[in-house]
């Protein structure tokens, strides 16, 4: 399988949602300058007590239950449950062969290297079982919502003709995603230890790579076959990838859902987005502590002996080490936000509003694996 193979399936998927999503700044900025904040509350000029604002947002919030949603708004949760769809299926192959098989999440039957080889990172690393039901529930939640505003929902089955593994444990069921050629951007690890530079003022800022050779190849994060299995080196540095690949895919929800939630018009649509949203950075921040492992002792340094070209330096040791490199931080560096005249401050990174590019980059990062610049 190639890259030209994947790219007109996957793309051909969702052109509609993606022409919606393309049009999206125009039309809620129409709807924006149509409604003022006190113009909506009936009550211009007058002193408003909470007891009447709380008020009105129990009436907007009963009438968002009834009503029908906006262009815009139904275009955004169509975007969001096809992006849920494909990170569901990219988290469904990997447990497959990595994780918990269930009556939760049902499918394959494990790959015992393989499960070894990510265990070695962090003895929990199986558990991501639970992200891979995050995933399923979060396209079922905006689907199910968009059709009881009589809105139109996303299916992707039809698309559904990638080969996957072919591995022992692999249920090779036909995939949406393809695990096994992947390109991943590792800037996201130097992005959020940054205390200085911020995407979103600094958008022509390249941030380092944390493992520059993921960001310049196409490498397996399963194993293909079970000729990927031996020799250690060589599935342990499939593993290490999908250390990596796991952040790489939260670190686009944790930036796409803030971003997206500050164009929505519905209030009920903005509360489903700050409520799914949050769960994304917990799972970033998770793996993020997982990718940490595949680049500190005794892991690294790791040089994947079928493909030279990757390599997973230690990241404690020099050239790097130091506190933007140090491998168990987790938590995201204060940094510049809204203007550097204002103290620095941790937040999620890019989160600003009119992201375009954003939301387009998040979709192709999920469906392609190719670095989306400012987006992953």
């Amino acid at each position: 399988m190639n890259k030209k193979t994947l790219l007109p399936i996957a793309s051909s998927a969702t052109t509609s949602t993606l022409e919606n999503v393309e049009n999206l700044d125009s039309q809620v900025e129409r709807v924006v300058r149509r409604r003022s904040f006190l113009k909506g509350l009936g009550m211009a000029g007058a002193a408003l007590s909470a007891g009447a604002l709380l008020a009105t947002d129990v009436q907007a919030e009963d009438g968002d239950r009834s009503g029908s949603l906006s262009k815009g708004d139904a275009a955004i949760l169509r975007f969001l449950a096809a992006a849920e769809i494909l990170e569901t299926d990219l988290w469904v192959q990997y447990n497959e062969l990595g994780g918990i098989q269930d009556s939760e999440v049902p499918g394959g039957s494990g790959s015992g290297p393989y499960t070894d080889a990510l265990v070695a990172l962090d003895g929990d690393m199986p558990q991501f079982h639970d992200n891979t039901e995050d995933e399923h529930t979060h396209f079922r939640f905006i689907n199910a919502y968009l059709a009881s505003k009589g809105a139109d929902t996303v299916n992707l089955n039809a698309f559904r003709t990638l080969p996957g593994s072919t591995a022992t444990g692999s249920s090779r069921k036909p995939r949406l995603t393809n695990l096994m050629q992947l390109t991943v951007d590792t800037s996201f690890y130097t992005r959020y230890r940054s205390r200085t530079k911020n995407p979103d003022l600094d958008p022509n800022f390249k941030f380092p790579p944390a493992v520059p050779s993921l960001s310049n190849g196409q490498f397996p994060a399963i194993p293909r076959n079970d000729a990927d299995l031996t020799p250690h080196d060589h599935i342990q540095a499939i593993a290490n990838t999908a250390a990596f690949h796991f952040a790489f895919i939260e670190g686009g929800g944790t930036s796409l859902y803030p971003s997206l939630a500050q164009r929505v018009t519905n209030v009920q649509v903005l509360r489903i987005l700050l409520s799914i949203g949050p769960t994304e950075t917990a799972h970033f921040q998770i793996w993020h502590d997982k990718a940490g492992a595949a680049v500190s002792t005794p892991i690294a340094p790791l040089t994947d002996p079928k493909n030279p070209t990757l390599m997973f330096p230690d990241l404690n040791s020099p050239p790097f080490g130091g506190e933007n490199f140090q491998t168990n931080l987790i938590m995201p560096e204060p940094c510049p936000f809204l203007s550097r005249k204002f103290p620095v401050c941790s937040i999620i990174r890019p989160n600003r509003r009119g992201c375009n590019g954003s939301s387009q980059g998040a979709y192709r990062g999920r469906a392609f694996h190719r670095p989306i610049a400012g987006v992953f």
